[in-house]
């Protein structure tokens, strides 16, 4: 053999690819029929057993189901190996090595670290550099002999082969390849590890649970949904391993840098460039799929991306965080979801949304390419980015964004982050990876513009610097309520600090609009719009608008337009609801009132699946060159389902369990069901409700 590590290991070059043979889960077997005369002189192994009960149980992975048939370890931390031979096993006259190569690289190679050998050393007291591989003889008992192996600290997290060689050294050898998986993950338990998170409680819930709350709605009606995150249920770890190699891409070597991946499962969560895990669908057609709404957990699917290697329709943004947070939990990087309300979508660059009214105060949906989401769901991982090194705000370790929703490319592909949330709350746009587009979402001025044509100039009318990024919000640790991070991101508004932070921003912008909103200025006058937040579907709501003149002297005429349309969640208008023009004269230091109801026959035929509107007003003071325009997000709040449980309720025993709704609408409903996850649940369960008609006020249960 030519290669020139082939006299440490010999003879394995090619074994990696040898066809697996039958196992016992729990032990390798070497068939009978290879114990030949030569083995009496050779010492041959017999079985390998990998201790999956003890190693999974030390590694805390045993509540993956994978860990019945496979051996899943964190690196950095030793697991065990008891091997057990033909003879006793003697350091004088017998060599032993492991063989480690990654199960999908096609051409494995020590440089990089996609390939590793190993050679035990006696004891366990030292097992070298946490940067290294080690092996070391934990005991010898007769014909067994008890190995801890450690992986790198650095290594790939992946699918790993093992063969064990024996040899005498005198002369010949011979290879056990061991066919049952061998999956190394992240360690947030070990302090050497890149993705090293200190707090106990923290690890328990960024890691461990399996269930989470993410908050949707709007600012003012904030309503969290449960999400089954399931990320030890069936074929979820092989489905995250196999997206990191086959739709992340990322070449074996580079599959132990949390960064890179973060930011390629960013990507492959979503299938605009890659065919990724599920396909997006902002509209109201669904045909074909599932409803975003209808799905309440990433198990059913990542299950069936796994089985069909196809896109899973349908998804939006709170779909893509919380199949990538599973994902992230499985591998062992601690994740989060996020959600921030009134969060900006600059497309442009430029830190502001800039909205453009044309003369008939209605929006220019072709200019204005910005836009404002009721919420928009993201996530975080946690981990340190020894790549931006340390910062005049220290270092940019810690939480950093990462979001799968294909809103804008990045280095040509559809993804963000990782963004460190550090370098975002101090206005660092310009660091990697899309800090810019991260602080726009919740940090952004919102700027309306006149727009009168193609060869006239634009009219500034009023800037907003409190209506982008409200509420931003997680699960707290280990409790069922909200916890609120917005301070993680931003400045308190209207802040010195957090005006500096944002000049400091638009001034590494570069783009026109942020240069000319620079420079300009507004009128300081007093619009006032307020709507009651606690309406339930079914009532009808009214939107108020105070108008102040403020001044001593002068009586004002202000003329303008209330408008009610219903939206996407994504800020896009579906269609109008109602409008309503207005003239009224305003006394000089009086404040006047202009009312717009909006009755449950006029807006429940006109209703998106998020129940949501936008509330606008555009006025004109007369005789003056001055323009208001304002707009606001609302949503009708949908009822609460009610569980009663029957009964105690133990482990591996059925419950009955009661799920009631009551109709609040003056109409009928039809077609009711019932999707129900949970843990141990690996399919949605559906409940069709029996009645053909749910009349008003009346009860709904299952």
């Amino acid at each position: 053999m030519s290669h020139w590590y082939a006299n440490i290991v010999p003879g394995w070059v090619n074994r990696w690819i040898s066809p697996p043979r039958p196992v016992n889960p729990y032990r390798a077997i070497r068939p009978a029929s290879e114990n030949t005369a030569e083995a009496d002189a050779i010492l041959t192994v017999q079985s390998v057993d990998l201790c999956l009960a003890e190693n999974n149980d030390e590694h805390k992975t045993d509540h993956f189901f994978a860990a019945k048939e496979a051996l899943i370890v964190r690196r950095g931390d030793p697991f065990r190996l008891r091997i057990h031979f033909n003879r006793s096993y003697n350091p004088t006259r017998d060599a032993i090595s492991f063989i480690f190569t990654v199960a999908d690289e096609n051409k494995p190679s020590p440089g990089h670290g996609t390939l590793v050998g190993l050679v035990p050393r006696d004891g366990i007291d030292y097992l070298g550099d946490p940067l290294e591989w080690a092996a070391g003889i934990e005991s010898h008992e007769d014909k067994a002999l008890t190995v801890l192996i450690k992986p790198a600290v650095t290594c790939p997290v992946t699918e790993w082969k093992l063969d064990v060689d024996t040899k005498l050294l005198s002369d010949g050898s011979k290879t056990f390849s061991i066919p049952v998986p061998i999956y190394v993950l992240f360690n947030p338990w070990c302090p050497d590890d890149q993705v090293y998170l200190p707090d106990h409680d923290q690890r328990k819930e960024y890691i461990m649970h399996d269930t989470t709350l993410i908050w949707r709605g709007s600012y003012n009606r904030m309503r969290p949904s449960v999400w089954k995150l399931g990320q030890f249920e069936r074929h979820v770890l092989e489905c995250s391993i196999k997206l990191i190699g086959t739709v992340g891409r990322i070449p074996a070597a580079y599959r132990g840098d949390p960064v890179r991946v973060a930011r390629a499962l960013s990507a492959a969560v979503n299938s605009v460039d890659d065919d990724g895990v599920i396909l997006g669908n902002w509209s109201e057609d669904f045909s074909g799929g599932t409803a975003p709404t209808k799905w309440v957990g990433s198990t059913e699917i990542l299950q069936q991306f796994y089985k069909t290697q196809k896109p899973v329709k349908f998804g939006q943004c709170w779909n893509f965080s919380g199949v990538l947070t599973t994902i992230a939990r499985t591998l062992g990087i601690p994740s989060r979801i996020v959600t921030c309300y009134s969060a900006a979508h600059d497309t442009q660059g430029s830190l502001t949304v800039d909205i453009f009214i044309d003369q008939n105060n209605k929006k220019l949906d072709a200019e204005t390419t910005d836009s404002i989401w009721n919420y928009h769901v993201w996530n975080e991982v946690w981990m340190q980015r020894p790549d931006l090194g340390i910062g005049p705000y220290g270092a940019y370790g810690g939480w950093q964004a990462v979001d799968a929703t294909p809103q804008e490319p990045s280095d040509s592909m559809y993804r963000v982050g990782p963004a460190s949330v550090v370098a975002v709350k101090n206005g660092e746009i310009l660091r990697p990876f899309d800090c810019g587009f991260v602080y726009s979402e919740v940090n952004a001025d919102k700027v309306y513009w006149r727009y009168n044509g193609p060869y006239q100039p634009i009219k500034l009318l009023r800037k907003d610097t409190l209506a982008i990024g409200h509420l931003i919000s997680t699960k707290a640790v280990l409790k069922w309520e909200r916890e609120d991070i917005t301070a993680t991101y931003k400045y308190e508004e209207k802040t010195d600090e957090e005006r500096n932070m944002m000049l400091k921003a638009l001034k590494q912008s570069g783009h026109a609009f942020s240069r000319y909103y620079l420079n300009d200025t507004f009128n300081d006058v007093e619009f006032d719009m307020s709507l009651k937040d606690d309406i339930k579907i079914g009532e009808s709501f009214t939107v108020i608008v105070k108008i102040t003149n403020k001044s001593k002297d002068n009586t004002h005429v202000a003329s303008g337009q209330l408008n009610c349309d219903a939206v996407l969640y994504t800020g896009t208008n579906a269609e109008e609801v109602k409008s309503m023009p207005f003239e009224l004269e305003l006394k000089p230091e009086m404040s006047e009132f202009v009312r717009m109801e909006v009755q449950f026959d006029e807006y429940f035929k006109k209703l998106t699946s998020q129940a949501a509107f936008n509330i606008s007003c555009a006025a004109k003071v007369k005789a003056t060159d001055y323009e208001y325009y304002a707009q606001d997000d609302f949503r009708v709040r949908k009822p609460d389902i009610k569980f009663t449980f029957q009964g105690k309720i133990v482990s591996q025993l059925p419950v009955d369990v009661i799920v009631r709704l009551t109709n609040p609408l003056p109409i009928p409903l039809k077609k009711g069901m019932f999707y129900i996850e949970g843990p141990g649940i690996e399919k949605a369960l559906r409940f069709k409700v029996r009645n053909q008609y749910i009349y008003c006020n009346g009860p709904i249960s299952t």
